[in-house]
């Protein structure tokens, strides 16, 4: 079984619970990337930068809220998690 089944077995088992953590870990993350964003300038590519982070949390948030099947959910959570951190990392690195 891989890391990806595992993980989502266990999102699944505990929907309620992870859910409430999903939403503050894709939040944090979401708002430090676009405060590292946002320290680097205010031009049209930081802006375009803060609306991707903004819509991928607001879209993870909004699976949540608007009960969807907890595969597409923990799928929103990794796409949000990885898209922010890489904002972060690229933000930090160059």
């Amino acid at each position: 079984m891989t890391l990806y089944n595992k993980l989502s077995a266990d999102f699944r088992e505990n929907f309620i619970g992870n859910t409430a953590l999903a939403i503050i870990a894709s939040t944090c993350v979401g708002s430090i990337a676009v405060m590292l964003t946002l320290m680097n300038g205010h031009g049209f590519l930081q802006m375009a930068l803060v609306f991707l982070t903004v819509t991928v949390c607001s879209t993870h948030n909004a699976a949540i809220l608007t009960v969807q099947k907890p595969k597409l959910v923990f799928d929103l959570l990794i796409l949000s998690l990885v898209v922010n951190t890489a904002m972060i990392l690229g933000c930090l690195l160059f």
